[in-house]
């Protein structure tokens, strides 16, 4: 199993005990460094091997937005933070999860596993190599390269710089963000619902105001900023 090196920083101490408590549960997880503020890590010194960041946002002195944008190396950052309404800027500075307190012991166990995909993913990411024609992509995938029929693709999602693109029959793992596919001309039939998803409109069984179905039946949400375009277009 894989061990990712993380770094807790938060102004409360309750809160961040609560977070060292949660992560010591996890076996994946060896704590690195428990620091008061954001200043005060740096005065210690980063460990430069550090994967994952869980930081609080509201903090006194360098807050947790602008920590993250001096870390920005750190492949991982997770927001723990009193104040959802950070929580669009955050996702501006590559956040794989914004938790909102208090901490609970299942959502951090999902915020867990989100970590574990985005570096299994990124060791396992395949390479979108080009269009293989007018209906058709091609990925490759270590010596083996698949063509993927643009009509077979149910739905793309984000993940940070990658994104899967799923088929009724398997995940495909990209090296490419969503909003780079999403401007290649063969994802024209692709409507981007969500800051994580985009499907294509072939394939939209039914509209409800927050969440979109599948022919297939998987039911993908509808993120709050694209509503008006959800609407328009479907």
């Amino acid at each position: 199993m894989s061990l990712y090196q993380c770094l807790i920083i938060d102004d409360d101490e309750i809160d961040r005990l609560t977070v060292m408590a949660h992560a010591r549960k996890h076996d994946c997880l060896k704590i690195n460094g428990v620091y008061s503020s954001a200043d005060e890590a740096l005065q210690n010194g980063i460990p430069t091997d550090a994967d994952v960041l869980f930081l609080d946002i509201d903090m006194p002195g360098i807050n947790g937005l602008e920590f993250r944008k001096i870390m920005s190396q750190v492949p991982v950052c997770i927001f723990i933070t009193a104040h959802p309404e950070h929580a669009a800027e955050s996702f501006n500075l590559e956040t794989l999860d914004f938790i909102v307190k208090p901490l609970k012991q299942d959502r951090f166990a999902q915020t867990i596993a989100r970590i574990e995909q985005y570096f299994d993913v990124r060791n396992k990411a395949a390479l979108f190599e080009k269009s293989a024609g007018t209906d058709t992509v091609l990925i490759k995938e270590g010596h083996k390269e698949t063509r993927i029929k643009i009509q077979e693709i149910l739905y793309l999602e984000a993940l940070k710089d990658y994104t899967l693109i799923i088929t009724p029959n398997k995940k495909h793992c990209v090296l490419s963000s969503l909003g780079n596919l999403l401007k290649e001309s063969y994802f024209q039939s692709f409507i981007r619902i969500h800051r994580s998803y985009a499907v294509q409109k072939s394939y939209v069984k039914h509209k409800k105001p927050l969440e979109i179905e599948l022919e297939n039946g998987m039911i993908i949400p509808i993120g709050r900023s694209y509503k008006d375009i959800v609407t328009d277009l479907l």
